[in-house]
């Protein structure tokens, strides 16, 4: 029986700005997985994430404080493993990673993964190199369809972007829904943001939602605009 599964990719910049507005946004959103970028790593920053969990309803499935990633699963979600890794490091860079988590989802089983890139070509796309890597060998140990997420602080003309969507379908090019430019969350002028989906699973629509209320609470929230893709299994 087919699933069908909301997606979501959302870069918070660390609660930095209104964080009761990022929660309306998930909430309005109705994810059964988010996946984040820039969450909170310094300071109270277990507290904030579990304060954000609850407010959007949801629990945390994985990351953890390194890097800024998690995965927040919907109650009825259930996450059957974990994974965190730690990309190569890049002097005077911030260092990346990789979240993801290995759930089931009305049954079908799932594998989403959060990430964010560097803003410099070149260790860009070798992390992208890594991320690829490791999640084949996450799909070979769980056998499990993927869905990566992530800011990739480039556009999809740019080499690292394209090397996702060889290997991957790059959902909203598949199945627009919504606006595709999701940075800067006041004047969006590019896309950045992506959701990548295994090309074994059926991309419904992907792209930025644009209910008025929704386009209010953007600036508020954030400095990006999230991505949701609907995908069914």
């Amino acid at each position: 029986m087919a699933v069908t599964v909301r997606v979501v990719s959302y870069n918070i910049r660390s609660l930095r700005d209104d964080p009761d507005a990022v929660a309306r946004v998930v909430r309005a959103l109705r994810p059964d997985v988010l996946c984040l970028q820039e969450v909170p790593r310094f300071a109270t920053w277990w507290w904030q994430r579990r304060r954000l969990a609850r407010a959007c309803g949801m629990r945390i499935a994985a990351g953890r404080r390194a890097c800024g990633l998690a995965v927040f699963t919907a109650p009825h979600v259930q996450r059957v493993a974990r994974e965190f890794a730690l990309l190569s490091r890049v002097p005077d860079l911030h260092r990346r990673a990789l979240a993801l988590a290995v759930l089931q989802v009305d049954g079908a089983p799932l594998i989403a993964a959060s990430t964010h890139l560097d803003l410099e070509d070149e260790p860009r796309l070798r992390h992208v190199g890594e991320v690829l890597a490791r999640l084949e060998r996450a799909k070979a140990r769980h056998r499990a369809p993927l869905v990566l997420t992530g800011d990739i602080n480039e556009e999809p003309h740019g080499p690292a972007w394209r090397r996702l969507a060889t290997r991957f379908q790059d959902a909203h090019a598949i199945a627009p829904d919504g606006d595709s430019f999701t940075f800067s969350a006041m004047e969006p002028v590019r896309r950045i943001d992506g959701v990548f989906a295994d090309k074994g699973i059926h991309v419904q629509g992907c792209g930025v939602p644009t209910t008025p209320e929704l386009l209010a609470d953007y600036p508020k929230a954030t400095d990006h605009r999230p991505v949701l893709a609907t995908l069914r299994l």
